[in-house]
């Protein structure tokens, strides 16, 4: 059986968004438990978080990539 190009594309950007989505979540709540603990270490933190966070998205972004890839080249 055969798939489509829309159906490929379509589980494609869902799966590869789902690790990401999960890893931004876990990342903010890490932030945020490490802020709670210490207050003073905010500006350490959020570089951190943000460098992380772009990292991260950029995983997203490439799996849109592909999935356009596969739905209008294929």
């Amino acid at each position: 059986m055969e798939l489509s190009p829309n159906v490929v594309a379509g589980l494609t950007i869902a799966l590869g968004s789902l690790g990401p989505s999960l890893a931004i979540g876990k990342l903010a709540s890490a932030a945020m438990e490490a802020l709670g603990r210490n207050p003073d270490a905010e500006r350490a933190v959020s570089t951190n978080l943000i460098i992380a966070l772009a990292f991260t998205e950029a995983i997203a972004i490439y799996a849109l990539v592909v999935a356009l890839s596969v739905k209008f080249v294929a």
